[in-house]
């Protein structure tokens, strides 16, 4: 029942794997446009023989670096013993005139607050318009754009809804309603493809990529509290955390958010935001560490037409997978064909090339999502047959891959370069998520959702404002008769916060405030945020209310001594006795608390 050969109607973990994909009927009208749009032969046999010429291709190119007997100790190579040896790359070689030139382009930039920033981008983009009431069509007031920045900067920076409401002067009422009604994942996704698509169209932003070449990783972040996420993980966290998963375009702009468990394994959502793109990204091919990779990926990728590029540890350790007998693969490939040492099961493929079509039909047209697909064909040590086609032919596709990545050292570097622009992003993230030390303190999914969105869309905010003005000073510096060299353009990355201020401005008005101090108080209440209460005692009867309501402000009075005074461990009325009443003004550091200062009421 696990492996999904023998299942349960109507069974939610039992279900049967052909449930989620295209019926047969349905899938008799979609098979001609899907192969047509993905370039794959409805004949599994024509569609063995291109992946047998491929395979020979890449194998050929591996034959000549690995016969290279001049190989140095940098180079791919095999040791005596036959093992395959893989040195890293050597750092890549910037040019000193490219973080010359990304300094003197930081320099001609201004600093600017991060609120200012998304005003500036919202005239240029709307994105802000994407942000629409969940009631449907609603008149949007004139301060509903204040309100909607202050209540992304809350979410961004992890400051959270009160305290940006002391900072802003905003009440924290209307703050909760804007983010209630108007903040939900569709539309901060939304606002965020709309900066992406406008980031895509600057000239400069051709410098950093074209857009076909994307990344995912996790980022993991600490979580206050109780969630319904959060896991521990001692190698991460102190307490416990989640992680986000993030997908990045080689233009620098994030694309794709998703929450997930942090004990997860991130290779189910890899091709989620891919199939799910808004953007006018046109993503061909997808790069990813080893928590990215698996066979049922490799698989799926290729058969929805695009290219899984993974940088995958210990490479050399794999099983590589053979066509043919090993005698025909040693006779064409002395060096390289012995690495070949297992034979793929071609007949099985052959036999389920139709149901591997219909399962990649269903991912591409949405019919299914790729995470549920691959956490269910992942999910029992045996798997069932169309699980075992597909990894007899994610085999094959990491093989063709893994030949082609081992011969092409420029290859390689491309992928590490495009995993460094995600690592890059993950910097600029945390510097945005500076409050509260980082840490999560949402409890729920939807709620981390939102927070994770709301970061992604002022990172790519950040990396938009940048780009533009990088651009616009190098267009200066090409009026002045200086010569930019566009090839040092690529070495320079917008995702840094130098010129942009997320903390804020503080305001030091020293006269101001000693204007508002009490003569007879050491210190102003309501500046240190202590609770300001009034203190009343009285020696018999009930307090007259008017009493309380000279001072204007609800009563929070401290009784003497034992027995059921409010300040009392059991509350209620002052204690009966012969002191006279008197009426004071008491500081208290928090509610309940019988610590504070007491200042007389003026008479």
């Amino acid at each position: 029942m696990r492996s999904g050969d023998v299942y349960v109607p109507s069974s939610r973990r039992y279900a049967d794997p052909a449930s989620y994909l295209f019926t047969p009927a349905q899938w008799e009208g979609q098979r001609e446009q899907f192969c047509q749009l993905v370039g794959k032969p409805t004949d599994a046999r024509l569609a063995l023989e291109g992946y047998k010429e491929e395979l020979a291709a890449a194998m050929g190119d591996l034959e000549k670096v690995l016969g290279n007997r001049k190989a140095g100790t940098g180079e791919v190579r095999l040791s005596p013993d036959g093992e395959l040896i893989i040195p890293p790359l050597s750092a890549e070689d910037i040019p000193a005139e490219a973080a010359e030139l990304k300094e003197e382009l930081s320099d001609l930039l201004p600093l600017a607050p991060i609120a200012s920033l998304l005003v500036e981008l919202d005239r240029r983009t709307g994105f802000l318009d994407c942000l629409t009431h969940a009631g449907g069509k609603q008149t949007r007031s004139p301060e509903l754009k204040r309100n909607l920045l202050a209540v992304l900067i809350a979410n961004a920076t992890n400051l959270g809804l009160v305290r940006m409401a002391e900072a802003c002067g905003i009440s924290y009422d209307i703050l909760a309603w804007t983010q209630e009604w108007y903040v939900r994942e569709e539309t901060l996704s939304a606002a965020n493809a709309a900066v992406v698509n406008y980031h895509h169209r600057l000239p400069l932003t051709q410098a950093f990529g074209g857009g076909t070449l994307s990344s995912s990783d996790g980022q993991r972040f600490p979580v206050k509290g109780k969630s319904t996420t959060a896991r521990a993980m001692k190698k991460y966290f102190a307490g416990r955390g989640l992680s986000t998963y993030t997908h990045v375009s080689d233009q620098h702009t994030t694309f794709g958010t998703k929450v997930i468990v942090v004990t997860r394994r991130e290779a189910h959502y890899v091709l989620d935001e891919i199939m799910g793109n808004k953007t006018d990204l046109p993503v061909t091919e997808h790069a990813t560490d080893t928590h990215g990779v698996t066979l049922v990926n490799f698989a799926l990728f290729d058969l929805v037409g695009m290219q899984l590029s993974p940088r995958i540890r210990d490479l050399g350790k794999i099983t590589l997978y053979r066509m043919d007998p090993q005698r025909d693969v040693n006779g064409l490939w002395p060096v390289a064909g012995p690495l070949l040492t297992q034979k793929i099961n071609m007949g099985l493929i052959e036999e389920n090339w139709d149901d591997l079509l219909r399962l990649a039909g269903s991912i591409k047209f949405g019919h299914a999502t790729a995470s549920l697909i691959v956490g269910k064909l992942s999910a029992s040590s045996r798997q069932n047959t169309l699980a075992a086609a597909l990894k007899e032919y994610g085999a094959l596709r990491r093989t063709v891959y893994a030949a082609r990545y081992l011969a092409d050292e420029t290859y390689r570097r491309k992928i590490a370069r495009q995993l460094n622009k995600g690592e890059s992003l993950h910097a600029l993230r945390r510097s945005l998520l500076y409050a509260h030390e980082g840490a999560i303190r949402h409890r729920h999914l939807a709620a981390q959702t939102e927070q994770a969105w709301c970061l992604t869309l002022l990172t790519n905010s950040v990396v938009t404002w940048t780009t533009e003005y990088y651009g616009l000073a190098i267009a200066q510096m090409r009026a002045e008769g200086r010569a930019v060299d566009g090839e040092l353009l690529a070495h320079i990355s917008p995702a840094h916060s130098e010129n942009v201020n997320f903390f804020g401005t503080i305001n030091v008005e020293v006269d101001t405030e000693l204007a508002k101090l009490d003569p007879a108080a050491a210190v102003p209440p309501t500046r240190l945020g202590l609770m300001l209460a009034v203190r009343i005692t009285r020696a018999s009867g009930p307090v007259p209310p008017s009493a309380v309501g000279l001072v204007g402000l609800r009563w929070c009075g401290v009784g003497r001594g034992r027995g059921r005074g409010p300040g009392s461990r059991h509350g209620g009325l002052p204690r009966r006795g012969s002191e006279p009443p008197r009426l004071e003004w008491r500081l208290d550091f928090m509610k309940g608390s019988s610590h504070g200062t007491t200042f007389p009421l003026p008479a």
